[in-house]
């Protein structure tokens, strides 16, 4: 889904993996109820299922790690346009989950406070549902599994990518752990990717997991076994063998309770760690 404020002065881009509750305006009409489903909302307004479409029809872009800032579940970055660290904010790999970016007209305003202020957010696209669904041998599947955006245009256009930035299975297994918290993993003003601190709980059995076949994992930690895209299971085994490794992440990669920062290289433009 895409979102844009009714306020016109710079531009703010986020990209997120939960829907947070806001005022919403739906083709120009301020909504006191939201859609009960999407059908509803395509029905009522057809613009919808016309930018859906359009987007659909978008051929799927590979993005590299150069410029890009990739956003994990239930992780939340903010940027600018002139943002000379990041020219690409993406995530993909959502076949039951949805990605919700906004693009904030107005000035720059941190995320947390963002939310909570009772803003007019105009929805745009809304690709989701039967919109965002082919059927093949009768099994439903994502037409499209991510997205990316330019942050200096605001364009929006279907990608994947790759590279998933730094510390992957970290990041992973706070979300297979059953961590609920949304993580900011940006610092806008310093340019600086930050993962953490946080902990985890250890995994039950996880020796016993990293045992089992590819198709039991896939059966068993997957949403929608059938759609997955094809590096699921590598990344699951990566997982597990990081909460195998480190049950404890506050103690063993967290020391003294300091976040992982990464600065991009201006020579080869992907993430580098530093000391901070």
């Amino acid at each position: 889904m895409e979102f844009s404020s009714r306020y016109n002065r710079s531009k703010v881009i986020i990209i997120i993996i939960v829907f947070y509750r806001m005022v919403l305006v739906l083709n120009g009409v301020l909504q006191e109820d939201s859609p009960p489903d999407s059908r509803t909302l395509f029905h009522n307004h057809p613009m919808y299922r016309d930018s859906a479409l359009q987007l659909v029809s978008i051929p799927t872009k590979v993005i590299g790690p150069v410029g890009l800032l990739y956003i994990q579940q239930r992780e939340l970055a903010v940027t600018a346009p002139h943002d000379k660290n990041v020219s690409i904010l993406g995530s993909d790999d959502a076949t039951t989950c949805i990605i919700v970016v906004l693009r904030h007209s107005g000035r720059f305003t941190p995320f947390d406070a963002f939310h909570k202020q009772p803003i007019e957010v105009d929805l745009t696209t809304a690709c989701v549902g039967e919109l965002n669904t082919t059927i093949r041998g009768g099994i439903h599947w994502p037409i499209i599994y991510g997205v990316g955006v330019n942050v200096k245009t605001g364009e929006i256009f279907p990608a994947t990518f790759p590279d998933k930035g730094p510390d992957p299975a970290l990041r992973w297994a706070r979300h297979l752990t059953g961590g609920q918290q949304v993580l900011d993993v940006y610092d806008y003003e310093l340019g600086l990717l930050r993962i953490g601190p946080f902990n985890y709980e250890p995994l039950r059995g996880v020796d016993l997991w990293l045992q089992q076949s590819d198709d039991f994992i896939l059966q068993h930690l997957s949403t929608s076994p059938e759609v997955e895209p094809p590096h699921f299971v590598t990344q699951i085994r990566a997982t597990l063998k990081y909460i195998q490794d480190h049950p404890f992440p506050a103690v063993t990669v967290f020391r003294d309770n300091r976040p992982h920062y990464y600065r991009r290289d201006e020579a080869s433009g992907t993430w580098t760690p530093i000391r901070y």
